[in-house]
């Protein structure tokens, strides 16, 4: 399995390449501002063939360049219908720091040729990966995470046992903290349902490739993230 992952744009906000071996087609997760670059770096790199865009939620820094790269590899986009919006308006969403990044700029927001809505615990089939999508509202009413079972490079199950599946949590979960819901469309008592049911429900050998910051996993955030832990013995 490949997964190459890198943060981009005055955000730092994580890109992840995802296929199943080199040479193969690939899904591209969060592709935001500045990201364009880093994505054809990679597909030239591990000669890849881009067929989807998978967005976790419509903010800014996530959605960027979903239209440039969709365009570029004639690639389907995918984003929750609560947020579908945000692909040609994303300043509805933006917060007042990242108003102040953009000041001064023209910037045109189109949606890409061919845009396709999400459901939750939809199982997507996208090269070669299964894929499950979990509506995780709460930092945006659309936002979404996606799973896919970890493989070896022969799309095989893993033989690691450390690791079942993968988890792109987008702004849902970090390494030691979780999205703010300060921003329009946020809502904590949301966000806090959404990880009691979609994250704490998980077992702890699921890797999480978060959008913003290192990885980590759900067993680690389940010892000492201070959310999930106040979550637990709420519970």
């Amino acid at each position: 399995m490949l997964i190459a992952g890198f943060p981009a744009g005055p955000w730092g906000t994580n890109c992840y390449v995802l296929a199943t071996a080199h040479g193969e087609e690939c899904v591209v997760v969060d592709p935001g501002k500045d990201a364009a670059a880093g994505v054809a770096e990679v597909v030239r790199e591990y000669r890849l063939k881009p067929v989807s865009v998978l967005v976790t939620h419509g903010h800014v820094d996530h959605m960027w360049c979903v239209a440039p790269v969709a365009g570029t590899y004639d690639a389907t986009a995918f984003i929750h219908p609560a947020d579908r919006h945000l692909l040609t308006d994303p300043m509805q969403g933006i917060s007042p720091e990242s108003a102040g990044m953009l000041l001064g700029g023209k910037y045109e927001f189109t949606e890409p040729d061919e845009v396709r809505e999400l459901d939750d615990q939809q199982r997507l089939q996208l090269a070669g990966l299964d894929i499950v999508v979990d509506h995780t509202p709460g930092h945006t009413a659309g936002s979404v995470t996606f799973r896919t079972p970890y493989q070896d490079s022969s799309g095989a199950a893993a033989l690691r046992t450390d690791v079942s599946e993968l988890m792109f949590s987008g702004d849902l979960l970090f390494a030691g903290s979780i999205g703010r819901t300060d921003l329009p469309g946020g809502d904590h008592p949301t966000m806090l349902r959404s990880l009691a049911d979609k994250v704490l429900t998980l077992p702890d050998d699921v890797v999480v490739l978060p959008g913003h910051g290192e990885q980590t996993s759900i067993g680690r955030e389940r010892a000492s993230n201070p959310y999930l832990l106040q979550l637990s013995k709420a519970s």
